[in-house]
């Protein structure tokens, strides 16, 4: 899910869409209106999912896509090699996610951990 800003209205540490992918942003610099256009601002962001580093520029009028980014609780039901099996703390639903590289051996059955969530994708985000 994602809904539309206008650039001027973005801050660092916000979140941003750029190549289809949800980006925080790092930082924004905007350059002053010319004689015949208008301010650009020039976004820096960092990828949630792959932490691949990207950026834009537009003009601070121009509209973009912002994620929706929901933060969750959930309970670790189940260590399987390299995924985890979860339960939502607040909807008691369960799914399986893989286990980035460093939460590895650190997840054990019945602990809490937090979790974002972007356009369709997981991501653990604290142990």
């Amino acid at each position: 899910m994602k809904e539309l800003a206008e650039v001027r209205t973005l801050k660092i540490n916000r979140y941003i869409i750029i190549d289809d992918e949800p980006c925080k942003i790092v930082s924004i610099s905007t350059s002053k209106p010319g004689k015949h256009g208008e301010a650009k601002a020039r976004i820096e962001a960092i990828g949630v999912f792959d932490q691949q580093k990207r950026s834009i520029v537009h003009p601070v009028t121009h509209k973009v896509s912002v994620p929706i980014i929901n933060k969750g609780t959930a309970q670790v039901i189940a260590v399987m090699g390299d995924t985890v099996q979860l339960m939502d703390m607040e909807t008691y639903e369960t799914f399986d996610m893989p286990i980035p590289d460093e939460f590895k051996g650190q997840l054990e059955a019945g602990k809490e951990i937090q979790y974002l969530e972007a356009l369709g994708r997981r991501k653990i985000t604290r142990v």
